[in-house]
């Protein structure tokens, strides 16, 4: 039943989607890239959004000084040099072999219920995070080196990410995340690929990964949301980060999300929310897997480089230049971060400070080892 039923919202999917690309571009990896008219994207499906126009970009926060790579750089479909023209966005074409893979079609795109606790293991899901809280924070930002962890199996995944909280750690949890995943479940590969999610409730009925819902509204031609990301850091070798901005805009209240060097993606209206309608209580960055106990062993799933926080530089995932933005819209290091693992023998995690890199942190590792079991 779940395979004819995703057949048939597959179907109904391509005939909506069909009429409004301008431009259909094929990646390297083999995804499909549509480009699709601003005014079209799911997000104006929302019956709070229906007939309105993406807002204009808000003023950044103060101190916010861009660097790195420009954004095109990162990402497996432009490397051809192919983009969408202005006037329309890249979206990522859910295919058939995409909506088979889930689990269920109503859970497509969404992570697992009750995952709620961010200082347990709950569903299987373990953590080696950095995170602040106790105060009033109106964004993150961050700066993480993107790796091609190796996942077990399809029914796991790993990511990097920060979150943007508010509300309980019980159904009335909101949150904002962004950062890289891999997944093959919702992709069907193992590319570490730029993704976004956001909830209302505690991950039970509301929100999605990028634009698998009506509510992040996508402003940006030149980013595709749950594409690949090209190139990744290497053992050893070169490493490659992206940067990440969340911040909500002090004169309408969206929460905007920027990736690379300036470059805005795109915003969270803030109807969607309760709790982040006013600001977050909490910011957290860091790693997470799942854990499915593959034959009552733990998972082999790799958080990061596959490496402990100890092996440092070039060997270990790191996230550097923390920095939360305060109710004047103004960029500050971190006070007062706390770090986390939740099984440190399997993933751990390493905090400091300096003049370079500000707050930043070591985490990760191979999951199942001889202090894993």
């Amino acid at each position: 039943m779940i395979a004819e039923e995703n057949k048939t919202n597959v179907n109904k999917k391509k005939k909506c989607s069909i009429l409004f690309v301008v431009r259909l571009v094929v990646s390297p990896d083999g995804d499909i890239i549509d480009c699709v008219l601003l005014h079209h994207q799911p997000a104006f499906d929302h019956p709070k959004l229906k007939g309105q126009k993406p807002l204009d970009p808000p003023d950044r926060p103060a101190g916010h000084n861009p660097n790195g790579l420009a954004a095109e750089d990162f990402q497996l479909w432009s490397l051809s040099g192919e983009s969408c023209p202005e006037g329309t966005i890249p979206i990522r074409r859910t295919t058939e072999q995409d909506m088979l893979r889930a689990s269920s079609i109503r859970r497509f795109g969404r992570k697992p219920r009750k995952r709620v606790r961010r200082d347990s293991t709950s569903n299987g899901h373990e953590h080696a995070v950095g995170y602040v809280s106790g105060d009033q924070y109106y964004g993150a930002k961050a700066s993480i080196n993107v790796w091609a962890p190796r996942v077990f199996n399809q029914y796991e995944f790993s990511l990097s990410q920060l979150w943007v909280i508010s509300g309980s750690f019980g159904d009335d949890l909101n949150t904002i995340e962004a950062g890289w995943q891999v997944s093959p479940e919702l992709y069907g590969d193992n590319y570490p690929r730029f993704f976004t999610y956001w909830t209302t409730d505690a991950y039970q009925a509301t929100g999605c990964y990028n634009l698998l819902c009506s509510g992040f509204v996508q402003t940006n031609n030149r980013i595709a949301i749950g594409a690949a990301i090209s190139p990744t850091s290497s053992y050893t070798g070169g490493q490659f980060d992206i940067s990440l901005l969340v911040w909500k805009d002090p004169k309408h209240g969206n929460w905007w999300l920027e990736f690379g060097n300036g470059i805005l993606v795109g915003y969270w209206p803030s109807f969607l929310f309760t709790h982040l309608r006013d600001h977050a209580s909490m910011v957290q960055f860091g790693g997470e897997i799942v854990n499915s106990r593959p034959g009552g062993f733990h998972t082999s799933t790799e958080m990061g480089s596959g490496h402990f926080a100890g092996e440092g530089f070039g060997k270990a995932s790191y996230f550097r230049n923390l920095q939360v933005v305060d109710w004047d819209n103004n960029l500050i290091p971190l006070a007062n971060l706390r770090v986390l693992a939740d099984h440190p023998n399997c993933y751990d995690i390493q905090g400091g400070i300096n003049r370079v890199w500000g707050n930043y942190f070591y985490y990760g590792g191979p999951g199942r080892n001889v202090r894993c079991p």
